[in-house]
């Protein structure tokens, strides 16, 4: 599937505040399965952690299609739905790097460095979303 560019009005969107991303997977066994992740954005690729071992990090081991979710809840309403192809690296400085990049969106720059040492380690896995297909509407309420 071809990649997807991020338009500079869904980047605005995606990267406004604090809102999570709902992250959407298939089990082994077909079961679905939803969370949220802290995200942020190189380029047109979407960043994300999880561990090994979690549901999401093998499931997209064995799959690595995913669809993402993010919304703002607050009137008139908009969202982002994104379809897109994962790619894992343990890297330990490109792991240590985004840790940090994405705790200090989510938890403020005084203690993004905690956070980042906290989920930069081995037993993470960093993520990067290719994108390719997105469905963006803003002002649904308009």
């Amino acid at each position: 599937m071809p990649e997807v560019t991020i338009s500079s009005e869904l980047r605005d969107f995606l990267l406004v505040g604090t809102h999570t991303a709902k992250l959407a997977t298939v089990r082994a066994n077909g079961r679905p399965h939803v969370v949220p992740v802290w995200f942020v954005l190189d380029g047109d690729e979407i960043i994300f952690t999880t561990g090994e071992n979690t549901v999401k990090g093998a499931s997209l081991r064995r799959d690595p299609r995913l669809a993402i979710c993010v919304d703002d809840e607050a009137p008139p309403f908009s969202f982002a739905m994104i379809e897109g192809v994962v790619a894992f690296s343990e890297e330990p400085g490109d792991l240590l790097y985004w840790a940090t990049r994405i705790a200090g969106r989510y938890m403020g720059a005084e203690k993004a460095e905690a956070y980042g040492k906290r989920n930069g380690v081995p037993g993470e896995l960093l993520a990067r979303v290719k994108v390719t297909k997105v469905t963006f509407q803003r002002n649904v309420a308009d």
